[in-house]
């Protein structure tokens, strides 16, 4: 008995591909802000917080309120850090 798998059409010269979407990354400003607002909201300072989290990287130092942990590890923290610094140099002009 043989075994014979068949997944699709193939005829043996073509190759087949496997395509995954990407993920569009959210706007690094629009991130901080929304963080920053769920970490005010449950209490905490939120200056603080995000500054623990951009230097260690933990994401303890984020509340899951709001999906706001979930939601600011979908960006590296450069891109986080290069938003704040273009942002705060921006204001200066």
């Amino acid at each position: 008995m043989a075994n014979e798998f068949q997944f699709g059409t193939f005829s043996g010269d073509e190759t087949m591909t496997f395509d995954v979407e990407q993920e569009e990354k959210p706007n690094p400003g629009d991130v901080l802000h929304l963080v920053y607002e769920a970490l005010r909201e449950k209490g905490y300072n939120p200056i603080n917080q995000l500054v623990g989290y951009l230097i260690s990287g933990d994401p303890a130092y984020i509340t899951s309120y709001k999906q706001a942990r979930s939601l600011i590890r979908r960006l590296e923290r450069d891109d986080l850090i290069e938003e704040l610094v273009a942002s705060y140099l921006a204001e200066g002009e």
